[in-house]
């Protein structure tokens, strides 16, 4: 026997799988990273498999780090039968916030093995000396 909820019957639990679908597509095509620090710089990895070096895009805006790309498709359909596919294809972007002490002006970055690396160097902190102040007569 099948349970009404509020007169709506079987909708409920049809409608509730496509609910989250959004979030979930946005999760599959994002690649994983991870992010890292030392006292020289912050370090973020991310996994780009098959993502062209000219595919990718790092930039930082303000105190923000923007890294986009794109994993392109490779087919042949040359009188290939597809039984199926579990490769990913899309774009992506990711969005990282920098620290206060992050110095945006040497940020880089290097693509190695399908793992994007970016380094973002820390910048000298400041240096707080005291300072005398010489008192004249007046």
């Amino acid at each position: 026997m099948v349970e009404k909820t509020h007169g709506l019957g079987l909708w409920p639990a049809l409608y509730e799988p496509f609910r989250t679908m959004s979030t979930r597509l946005a999760d599959w095509l994002t690649p994983a990273s991870e992010a890292s620090s030392d006292e020289e710089a912050y370090r973020i990895s991310m996994e780009v498999p098959g993502v062209d070096e000219g595919d990718i895009d790092v930039s930082v805006h303000g105190d923000v780090l923007t890294i986009k790309g794109e994993k392109r498709t490779e087919k042949e359909d040359k009188g290939d039968t597809w039984f199926f596919s579990e490769r990913q294809y899309g774009a992506f972007s990711r969005n990282f916030r920098l620290p206060a002490d992050a110095d945006a002006e040497g940020v880089t970055a290097d693509l190695k093995d399908g793992v994007l690396a970016v380094m973002i160097p820390k910048s000298a902190p400041e240096v707080n000396e005291a300072k005398t102040v010489k008192i004249s007569k007046g």
